[in-house]
């Protein structure tokens, strides 16, 4: 054998063992995803022809955004009574999400490419501003001072409150995957919770990231007979000075007070 390749194969050998000799890398672990239902509290009476896109407490007062063309509406009152005030939407305006930044409120339209800031108090419009993405829900992260919207995708998109121009977004993923159809959105805290069309299944999402950190189960609020053709989870609001939620879905004849526990 000769002197170089000795000195080659003293190389890998030293290597090899050094390599033995270090400790194992530690695996990186995902964080854990919450497995979580709602639990009903109390039930309230809810209009039926309401087309549920956006539902929101802020104070005292709910406030729900319906839609379909020529059918579109914000309302406003107390939780549990007939709403107070209301505005409508102009055929062929199609409302979507709604979210209140205190004297003002937020309305996307579906495909309309506009938005319609309100007055919160009377729901009067005071201006309508371009929107260049598909509308679906809003909500405002106040400690952050932006919107969060989302388009039907896996994408929630964040937003300057006045404007509504885009400044980031955040591919929503659990374990990894894809979770598109978000639909209605709600702020609490440093999470976003959304609804995702067409299932029972509501999640809540680290918007830093767009990891999934729960997925809440909120099936069998409806018996069969209440279900109409069209009718399907689609609102869910924080109840101020608590942990608990009010949900509901498009054409539902009732809306409930939940709080989410274990599955």
């Amino acid at each position: 054998m000769s002197e170089r390749v000795r000195r080659t194969a003293g190389a890998v050998l030293a290597a090899t063992l050094l390599l033995a000799a270090r400790p194992p890398a530690h695996r990186v672990e995902q964080p854990r995803v919450e497995q979580l239902r709602v639990k009903v509290l109390k039930t309230f009476p809810h209009d039926p022809q309401a087309f549920t896109q956006g539902l929101e407490m802020a104070g005292g007062t709910l406030y729900e955004g319906t839609g379909l063309s020529g059918r579109s509406s914000v309302r406003a009152g107390p939780l549990g009574k007939e709403p107070t005030v209301r505005a409508a939407l102009p055929a062929p305006l199609f409302g979507e999400g709604i979210t209140v930044l205190g004297r003002t409120l937020w309305q996307l339209t579906w495909r309309d490419r506009t938005a319609i800031e309100r007055d919160a108090r009377t729901l009067a419009e005071l201006r309508r501003v371009p929107y260049p993405d598909d509308g679906w829900g809003v909500c405002l992260q106040r400690d952050r001072n932006r919107l969060v919207t989302s388009d039907g995708s896996a994408r929630l998109t964040f937003r300057d409150p006045g404007t509504l121009a885009r400044t980031d977004e955040v591919t929503v993923t659990d374990d990894g995957r894809p979770v598109t159809e978000l639909n209605e959105l709600e702020c609490v805290g440093g999470a976003v919770y959304a609804n995702v069309l067409f299932t029972d299944r509501i999640v809540r999402i680290d918007p830093a990231t767009g990891a999934v950190t729960a997925r809440i189960d909120a099936s069998g609020l409806l018996h069969a007979d209440e279900l109409v053709p069209g009718a399907t989870l689609n609102g869910i609001a924080a109840v101020p000075g608590t942990d608990q939620f009010l949900v509901t879905g498009k054409f539902w004849p009732k809306m409930f007070k939940v709080a989410l526990v274990p599955a």
